[in-house]
């Protein structure tokens, strides 16, 4: 059995360092904004990464490369094109905020190059200013992601219950900015960061493979399994109704207003409010699909019923504030929320001669 080494004392921490620096340059996934760096595809590739996949980030970033491949042309570039570049991968005020970025960068004479003068940037947080900082200039900043925590917390044994992920990253960055090998930053981050994304894993971590098990306290005691203890939030549970409404060749869809807190400028099916209508009106036509879907710790279960176009309110349809008749032929010029997109394929699939 190994036993862990308190990470604290100079000589462990260099040691830590070392293992983990030499695994990294082995072991690291080869990906696109590794392959071929630059200040633009890091901001980006750190943008899209937020609460995403690596897999199902890449086509995204290589598509958005071809079309914006710099902050000028993302500074330019219409907001249209942005959201539609963007189109199913969720949380598209990531893309709000970092187009706003780009023409924050852009009407400056050169980019900032600490992680505080990042902060003062619109929508840059502590760890998206620490990433990019470290990667693209060598600051010495600690990154503290989801999987960092769950490194940190295994290294230590750290019993704490946090009552969220903001919590537990606060409670290690101390003990991350300890850990940062200020020699290389950004190389000690991303192979932090990978370590618990590849090895570190939160179901079935593989110890044996790990570089630092030798420091780990939680491997010692067999348990890596019980950490982090971040207290389970309830989720909440929400049944949605949309309307599916299609005439001469249109579909009826709504537009969030621009202003919106999620999703400004998409497009979805409508729901009963939208087409001020009754709930009951909507639910009494024919079910065509139904679906669940979980956004962080909402649970949706959302029932899609058909709506005849020549109910008594179809004309005032196109009145109502964010209704739009989007011919069948243009669904494919404007910006769908990812699952609309796919339940509205899925539904002319199933409505097809």
């Amino acid at each position: 059995m190994t036993h862990s080494l308190p990470l604290r004392l100079p000589a462990t921490r260099a040691a830590f360092q070392r293992a983990l620096r030499a695994w990294y340059r082995t072991h690291h996934r080869r990906l696109p904004w590794r392959a071929t760096p630059s200040l633009y595809r890091t901001v980006v590739s750190e943008f899209m990464l937020q609460q995403t996949r690596v897999k199902t980030v890449l086509p995204y970033f290589e598509r958005w490369q071809r079309e914006l491949p710099d902050f000028p042309a993302l500074a330019a570039a219409p907001g249209v094109q942005v959201l539609k570049l963007w189109e199913g991968l969720g949380y598209y005020a990531r893309a709000r905020r970092l187009h706003r970025l780009a023409r924050a960068i852009a009407a400056l004479s050169a980019p900032p190059r600490t992680p505080e003068a990042w902060r003062a940037l619109p929508g840059v947080g502590p760890y998206t200013a620490a990433a990019i900082t470290s990667l693209a200039f060598g600051s010495p900043a600690a990154c503290v992601d989801g999987n960092v925590v769950r490194v940190l917390a295994r290294l230590t044994a750290d019993g704490t219950v946090f009552r969220d992920s903001a919590s537990a990253v606060r409670h290690f960055q101390p003990l991350a900015s300890t850990l940062l090998d200020r020699r290389d930053p950004g190389t000690h981050n991303q192979a932090l960061m990978e370590l618990g994304a590849m090895v570190c894993t939160p179901r079935h971590p593989n110890c044996p493979a790990c570089p630092v098990r030798r420091f780990c306290a939680a491997a010692d005691r067999g348990e890596p399994g019980d950490y982090p203890r971040v207290a389970r939030r309830e989720p909440e549970r929400r049944e949605v109704l949309r309307a599916w409404c299609a005439h001469r060749g249109r579909l009826l869809l709504h537009r969030a207003a621009a202003g919106a807190r999620r999703l400004a400028d998409l497009y979805e099916l409508p729901q009963p409010s939208d087409l001020g209508l009754a709930d009951a009106a909507v639910r009494a036509g024919p079910l065509l699909l139904r679906k669940r879907r979980s956004i962080a710790h909402l649970q949706m279960a959302e029932s899609i019923h058909s709506l005849p176009p020549a109910t008594g309110q179809q004309r005032g349809f196109a009145r109502r504030t964010g209704l739009h008749w989007v011919p069948l032929a243009r669904l494919d010029q404007i910006t769908l929320s990812g699952p609309h997109r796919r339940w509205i394929e899925e539904i002319l699939r199933l409505r097809a001669p």
